[in-house]
């Protein structure tokens, strides 16, 4: 979900120096050396992009679809099983701003490429591990290999693709970044139904080295690329800056929000639905992540209604619609369930989606900083969501879940509000200095 990651903003190479060194050309002369479109590397690009975003999201997300599986098998708790799509969230959280510094240093296709094999070989080993711990360490490493692509795929394309062909090779990664997510709950969870959850796991294991092996033979090499050392004094001092900004923290803090309710009911909806009253086959179960695509719809629809309302008005809504959806997901009708999960799912992507944008618009400098902050918040909301949603879902029952993502609606709310009153009072201090002189 990348959050980046899945289908929402486009952020810039998340932990690069704030003044790179390495640029792409501005210019659109005959020298300008990037892929433009009906190009056979720019075909190649985008497909390597589409593909590298598959293989890093079916990962990313492969246990949560079996989730209930690996609880009767292995007999663990929701809180328990849950740590096994918790870990991985929490490892690429922490291994963001590293790997877009290594990036700097060693290459973009070259730290792409490491990732996505190094993540795909844990995926091998996923289905032999012996017990919950062997799994939760394989999964933070993992996560902390996937980290390689989000910090790093955006900053290829900006230097390899024209600007003229810019949005749209952006927008089929993100794409793959939505399929992958998408696909890793729906695969594993389908073939974990059938065969048991190391099947399943060996199932996403298979696509991600398939995407691996068509993003390998597909990327072109680079060629607008400049190594550039990294700084650490000017990353600490621009990060630094960033967490004593208000309103990046605001941002920062209402990403982690809309995650947690995202990570909490869909970390736990399975379990749900398999239980009474509702008493659905797992394969059945597993097949709810399709609501997922819902997401993609009301990502793109978020701009437009930032336009209409502004930001403030956007989250608002997003917070409604999402708040909605947990009180109707109460009810003990199937289609009371269902629907509350879509539109669960169109207020989280659509929050989502006004928050992140606004981070680049709203910081002045270090925008791949700010963006990169803004993915750690956002994959640390994952991971404490889900952890405390399964928790409380195996004290009190889906109740406890969705009180878990009211709490975090109601702070979200606050926080919205907070921001609106201090902008209407620096209106209201503007009016008062223009009065004055």
């Amino acid at each position: 979900m990348s959050p980046a990651i899945e289908g929402a903003s486009a952020p810039a190479r998340p932990g690069a120096p704030a003044q790179p060194a390495s640029t792409a050309p501005t210019d659109a002369g005959p020298e300008d050396s990037r892929h433009r479109p009906g190009e056979r590397g720019f075909r190649h690009a985008n497909l390597a992009l589409f593909a590298a975003g598959v293989a890093t999201f079916v990962l990313l997300y492969s246990t949560q679809g079996l989730l209930p599986i690996l609880s009767a098998d292995l007999d663990l708790t929701p809180g328990q099983a849950s740590w096994t799509s918790s870990a991985a969230t929490l490892g690429l959280a922490l291994a963001l701003l590293p790997a877009s510094a290594l990036s700097d240093r060693f290459g973009r296709t070259a730290v792409m490429t490491t990732s996505t094999v190094a993540a795909s070989v844990v995926a091998l080993a996923l289905p032999l591990a012996p017990d919950l711990s062997a799994m939760v360490v394989l999964r933070v490493l993992q996560g902390a290999a996937l980290a390689g692509l989000p910090a790093t795929a955006m900053a290829y394309l900006a230097e390899e693709v024209h600007p003229s062909a810019l949005a749209s090779a952006m927008g089929l990664y993100v794409a793959g970044n939505s399929i992958g997510g998408m696909g890793g709950r729906l695969v594993s969870g389908w073939v974990a139904a059938a065969w048991g959850w190391r099947w399943g796991l060996a199932a996403s294991a298979a696509m991600a080295v398939l995407a691996t092996l068509a993003f390998r033979l597909l990327i072109p090499a680079a060629r607008n690329f400049r190594r550039a050392p990294v700084d650490a004094r000017a990353l600490t001092r621009t990060v630094s800056a960033h967490l004593r900004n208000p309103l990046l923290l605001r941002l920062y803090l209402l990403g982690l929000l809309f995650m947690a309710v995202f990570g909490a009911v869909y970390n736990t909806v399975g379990y749900r639905l398999i239980a009474a009253p509702f008493h659905l086959p797992e394969s059945l179960a597993a097949s709810v992540f399709g609501v997922y695509l819902v997401g993609t719809a009301t990502s793109a629809y978020a701009g437009r209604l930032v336009g209409r309302v502004g930001r403030r008005g956007a989250l608002y809504a997003s917070i409604g619609t999402t708040t909605a959806g947990l009180l109707l997901s109460l009810g003990d009708s199937l289609v009371c369930a269902l629907l509350g999960l879509v539109l669960i799912t169109a207020g989280f992507f659509a929050g989502h989606a006004t928050a992140s944008s606004s981070v680049g618009r709203t910081a002045t400098h270090g925008r791949a900083q700010a963006s990169a902050l803004y993915l750690i918040a956002y994959y640390l909301g994952n991971s404490l969501g889900g952890t405390v949603g399964a928790d409380e879902y195996h004290a009190t029952g889906w109740t406890g879940t969705a009180a878990v993502g009211l709490i975090a609606m109601a702070l979200a709310a606050a926080v919205t509000l907070y921001a609106t009153r201090q902008a209407a009072a620096a209106r209201r201090e503007s009016a008062v200095g223009t009065l004055r002189t």
